[in-house]
């Protein structure tokens, strides 16, 4: 027997007996697809209007990877597809990927559909890892948001969706998993108006068999029934027109559900509704002119074009990418306002960064203007400097192409970058870069980073851990492990606390800080302790106060003088440390002296500002919802920028201390999914949460539980609810805000960060 086909045996046993190997822990199961890389590129035009950077965004176990498999297989990409639950996926690659049966990280994929290519970006759905949600949205063009057929708009649907909003991104939906019994489209339907308050153009309808069993899908827009063959997982389908006389009530349904589309669509698209005056009539609209419609209003965000489908049983997925092609925007389309600036020369933005073995560091990049070439000098305008790249490759998830160069409206990566950051923005030169500048400043008046693209928010983190190696002689290695993960993900907080001298880790969950320990283990080799979790409290005033501060000091023979009048006052709809932290105080008794301050001070003085709000008295957690008023400063001649920064913490410190903070701490949304059957056990449980009740409402045959609980109140739930429900329900949680506690919740608090009780200072 030959090699070859002892290890395609070999591989098939594997794949039979995973889940049994799986058990045994320890061992990673490799995919075992085939791929032929550039298949069908040397029949894709080159021009960018056939480009579609486009991303998958969903709750979590909605659908987006397998959704994503399916792509790959029908275009011919893969030759056999993978399923979540095997571990198997292209997209999830990472060992704790394919442990947890979850996504955790975003994977871009490149393959061609339909004389069209794809760039693909399969992103998480779990609130621990927004942040890949975030900054991938940043360099889309459009987005298929995909729904659970049986659950309608979810926690984290809404919260991508406000994420897409952010970045003005074009949308369509995918109804996911019409398959089961308790799926319905009308209710996902009316979700996404209740919820979400947009326009459904509902484009496809389910067709079911005699066994009320999923069988197909009307495409309202042709009025052609899809109907796919089970023989080869989907990979052809066949198009019969509907008609009258074979077809009576489904015929009935599908004309009267495109004339409600063709109405719809009327109040939204000019063009077509004088078409439908001029045919007086909607059944003689064609495809041409409807679809056309659609491309418009897709475009300009006024509707939303809905289809449905099940990925997992391989029906509704070729309609899906023909939809990405006809209804979301090509590069061109899509910040122009970048291009003009650097008339054609380089501009790209880093979206993310990540490290291996083999290739170091890599960064991905897309790419708005121009070129990027291998072995080129580029330069970064955020960090002002200039960098050599390395080797050019386009990415297939966790395997890379080397090219020689990347176009416009790609995405590539890039090695050899070794100060650059997610968020910085690429080009050719310095010269470049402030031709650019220019451009875009007179386009806006707007600072750096707002001129050239929106900043991505990375939220705070809500739990924090000490981290501990097994001895000293792995400090330096996991200082170095630690300074390569923070690149990779912007969400994961390093600091050392001054007190203890131990290493603190401060992340987005109990998901997310047990995974980075886990890829310490795993990719790094370094046996880390993690010590217990522990809540990321604030601190806040609650009362105006003001106050004037001297500080003078001599360094060598000069005298370093700075004397300031400040006022703190709560602001609860501040977020967090912002761009207008600091105001400065032009009422007509202090505007002649605050505009006299050198502009050289203006920076120094917001620095110390946020310095100032790092660590409050109570609990040394940082102070938020509060905004600062300079009203006068004096500064003396020689007097250093160093030193006016630190007069400003100081004043801050002395006037937050003098006051006093109250402790916030941070409230979670939390969504339970249940049968009725466990209605009143998980009330009862989460009556002694500290709860404040939302809704309860019905989602298909399920009950859903939404509330608002204080985060230490939820430490180890899902444990307690899998207990109480025997494994039956789900939750999921986002923040949703900070809020004051009681004398004796703060008491509580305290003894669980310090070990001591209030009362032994009383």
């Amino acid at each position: 027997m030959c090699d070859g086909c002892l290890l395609l045996g070999y591989v098939v046993a594997m794949s039979k007996h995973y889940s049994h190997i799986k058990a045994l822990g320890g061992l990673r199961f490799l995919r075992y697809f085939s791929r032929e890389v550039g298949k069908q590129s040397t029949h894709v035009s080159s021009e960018i209007s056939r480009i579609r950077n486009v991303g998958i965004l969903a709750h979590i176990d909605a659908g987006k990877t397998t959704t994503t498999e399916r792509m790959l297989y029908y275009s011919g990409t893969i030759h056999s597809m993978g399923e979540v639950h095997r571990g198997n996926t292209v997209t999830d690659y990472m060992v704790e990927e394919r442990n947890r049966g979850i996504t955790i990280t975003s994977a871009a994929v490149t393959f061609y559909w339909n004389e069209h290519k794809f760039n693909l970006i399969d992103t998480p759905g779990h609130i621990d890892f927004t942040i890949e949600v975030e900054r991938t949205l940043n360099v889309l063009d459009g987005a298929v948001v995909i729904l659970d057929g049986s659950a309608g708009v979810e926690a984290q649907t809404l919260t991508v969706w406000r994420q897409a909003d952010r970045y003005d991104i074009p949308r369509i939906i995918f109804v996911n998993k019409m398959d089961r019994r308790d799926a319905s489209l009308n209710l996902s339907v009316e979700s996404l108006k209740y919820k979400l308050d947009l326009n459904p153009l509902l484009i496809q309808l389910p067709v079911y068999d005699d066994e009320k069993k999923f069988s197909g899908i009307i495409d309202l827009v042709s009025l052609n029934i899809l109907s796919w063959s089970e023989k080869d997982q989907g990979k052809t389908y066949t198009q019969t027109p509907v008609c009258q006389q074979r077809h009576g009530k489904l015929w009935e349904r599908a004309t009267e559900s495109r004339n409600s589309l063709i109405d719809q669509l009327t109040t939204l698209d000019d063009e077509l509704a004088d078409l439908v005056i001029q045919h007086d009539s909607m059944e003689s609209i064609s495809s041409e002119p409807l679809l056309k419609s659609l491309r418009n209003v897709s475009s300009s965000q006024k509707g939303v074009p809905i289809l449905c489908g099940s990925a997992y049983k391989n029906m509704g997925v070729q309609p899906l990418m023909n939809a990405v092609i006809n209804f979301l925007p090509s590069p061109e389309k899509r910040n122009t306002h970048l291009a003009k600036a650097f008339q054609g020369n380089l501009c790209a933005r880093v979206f993310k960064i990540i490290h291996n073995d083999q290739k170091k560091t890599l960064t991905f990049a897309r790419i708005y203007s121009g070129k990027m070439s291998k072995n080129q000098k580029i330069y970064n305008i955020q960090q002002k400097l200039t960098e050599n790249t390395g080797k050019l490759m386009v990415v297939y998830a966790d395997e890379t192409t080397e090219v020689n160069e990347v176009t416009n409206g790609n995405i590539a990566a890039v090695s050899g970058l070794k100060n650059t950051v997610t968020g910085d923005f690429l080009t050719s030169s310095y010269a470049i870069a402030e031709r650019a500048r220019k451009a875009l400043s007179l386009r806006n008046k707007a600072t750096v980073n707002e001129s050239f693209g929106i900043d991505t928010i990375v939220p705070d983190p809500v739990f924090f851990c000490s981290i501990e190696p097994p001895s000293q002689a792995y400090q330096q290695q996991l200082e170095t492990a630690l300074v390569e993960l923070q690149k990779e993900d912007p969400s994961l907080r390093v600091s050392v606390n001054e007190e203890t001298g131990q290493t603190v880790l401060a992340g987005m969950g109990e998901l997310h800080l047990d995974v980075i320990k886990n890829r310490l283990v795993t990719d790094y080799r370094i046996p880390v302790e993690l010590g217990p979790l522990q809540i990321a409290y604030k601190e806040t005033i609650t009362n105006r106060i003001q106050d004037s501060h001297t500080i003078q000091h001599k360094l060598g023979n000069k005298l370093q003088n700075v004397t300031l009048t400040l006022s703190l006052t709560p602001d609860a709809e501040r977020k967090g440390n912002s761009q207008d932290l600091l105001i400065f105080d032009r009422s007509p008794d202090s505007a002649a002296n605050i505009d006299s301050i050198p502009s050289k001070y203006i920076q120094p003085l917001k620095q110390g500002a946020v310095s100032g709000l790092a660590h409050g008295p109570r609990l040394n957690c940082p102070v938020i919802n509060i905004h600062i008023i300079l009203h006068w400063i004096e500064i003396g001649k020689g007097t250093s920028e160093t030193f006016v920064s630190a007069a400003m913490t100081q004043c801050i410190k002395k006037m937050l201390t003098e006051s006093g903070t109250v402790l916030l701490e941070p409230v979670m949304k939390v969504e339970v999914v249940t049968t009725n059957e466990f209605m009143s056990v998980i009330l009862a449980d989460l009556s002694r949460r500290r709860p404040l009740m939302q809704e309860i409402e019905d989602r298909g045959l399920n009950r859903v539980v939404v509330s608002c609980v204080p985060l230490s109140e939820l430490l180890g739930y899902a444990t307690d609810l899998r207990t109480i429900t025997s494994g039956t329900a789900t939750f999921s949680m986002e923040f949703f805000s900070y809020k004051p506690m009681t004398s004796a919740e703060e008491a509580k608090a305290i003894e669980s960060v310090t070990g001591f009780s209030t009362a032994a200072f009383t």
